[in-house]
């Protein structure tokens, strides 16, 4: 395996951003992993995926580990279920594909998610009703200060809303090799409620929708609303839709009593995030080379050769907007480097 000096990230992160790596190295097997993890320091270590979900905002002074391990296969089965495990460098939206070419269903929702398999479960992925722990079964990953390799399941991933355990106590110390989902074969459990599914189904004359005509349809609509990263640098949603308390929602509602909603518990209810921005006037808005996107305010874009310190500081002051209008704190769901 060739280790590479001064490689440009430009073409390995989803945003576009041209930082440099000091130290860079294509991972294709765990024994090359293993080899490098021993010889290197992990404190100097960067470990890169598809790249979808993070902003850079510096060059990394480190060696960049590229994981491009790859496989998908299905591991056992009976007549209702199937265990399908796919190796981190595996493309996510492809492998839903995989999936559907072979009617195992649970993760159409999901599609055209950018990304690959071993970045899904430390964000806990999630899109129209649907996330990932709904069908995870397990991860192997690897200890990076030992090599010793473990199997997580569901319950030690603590799950939460883009929350994982990887991105908790356990952040930095492992790296993700393969992942194991539990899909149906049959009965499949068809998810329309949420989002714009059911009105894209119907204007298309579906009525009994089976699980690729969910992903036809979740994809068309994604596609309508977010920019191709491969045309305009992009990492999706960047902010996380926030969750408030009901009495500060009814406050909410006050000054603003069409906000749209959605209820998580008796307690709690989820505004979304884009409407938050949309409302205080930022969607579409251009900063020189950046911006809000015009179709979809929680996406921001490089449209050309933005710096990542300029995205992130366009980030912070919608953060302070939202704060300062709605009393609201939205976080980000991009990782900022």
């Amino acid at each position: 395996m060739t280790i590479q000096e001064n490689v440009s990230l430009k073409t390995y992160n989803t945003f576009g951003i041209d930082a440099k790596a000091k130290l860079y190295a294509d991972v294709q097997s765990l024994s090359s992993l293993k080899t490098i993890l021993k010889s290197k320091n992990k404190d100097a270590l960067f470990v890169l995926g598809g790249g979808s979900n993070m902003l850079l905002t510096k060059d990394i002074d480190a060696l960049v580990l590229h994981l491009n391990l790859r496989g998908i296969s299905i591991i056992e089965e009976n007549e209702d279920y199937a265990v399908v495990e796919a190796k981190a460098g595996e493309n996510w939206h492809e492998f839903v594909l995989w999936c559907l070419e072979n009617n195992l269903g649970g993760i159409e929702n999901l599609s055209l998610i950018p990304g690959n398999i071993g970045t899904a479960p430390i964000q806990n992925i999630g899109a129209y009703g649907v996330e990932l722990k709904d069908v995870f079964e397990s991860c192997t990953a690897i200890n990076i200060s030992n090599q010793n390799i473990r199997t997580f399941t569901n319950s030690e991933c603590r799950f939460d809303y883009r929350e994982s355990v990887f991105k908790q106590e356990l952040k930095g110390q492992f790296i993700i090799t393969s992942v194991r989902l539990k899909l149906t074969k049959k009965n499949h459990k068809i998810n329309i409620e949420y989002g714009a599914i059911k009105n894209e189904l119907q204007s298309i004359g579906i009525d009994n929708p089976g699980i690729k005509d969910v992903s036809k349809a979740v994809i068309k609509i994604r596609e309508s609303k977010l920019p191709n990263p491969k045309e305009i640098g992009n990492s999706g949603s960047f902010f996380k839709n926030p969750v408030i308390s009901k009495s500060d929602f009814e406050k909410l509602k006050i000054n603003f009593p069409n906000v749209p909603h959605y209820i998580v518990s008796d307690n709690d209810v989820k505004v979304p995030a884009g409407w938050l921005i949309e409302t205080a006037g930022f969607k579409g808005k251009r900063f020189n080379d950046y911006g809000v996107h015009t179709k979809q305010a929680l996406v921001l874009v490089n449209y050309g050769n933005a710096k990542g310190r300029d995205i992130h500081e366009l980030a912070i002051l919608i953060q302070k907007t939202i704060l300062r209008l709605f009393n609201i704190n939205i976080e980000t769901e991009v990782n900022i480097i």
